[in-house]
């Protein structure tokens, strides 16, 4: 197994985006809010996340791997 070390401020970067994923996938599951109060919080935050997250671990992936 190949060890890949990941500087401190990374590692943060990349843990929010997953983080945004996680609470935009949570307001769309949850049932307490509106569905279009649930959809204007969930939608961008889910997006975002996954949009941040992919150049972000592509970055690692090469610096790591690459």
């Amino acid at each position: 197994m190949k060890e890949v070390k990941v500087p401190l401020p990374e590692l943060g970067l990349l843990a929010a985006t997953r983080g945004m994923i996680g609470a935009g996938a949570a307001f769309l599951l949850a049932g307490k809010l509106s569905n279009e109060k649930r959809k204007a919080i969930g939608v961008p935050l889910l997006l975002l996340g996954a949009a941040s997250t992919i150049p972000i671990a592509m970055h690692l992936y090469k610096k790591n791997l690459g």
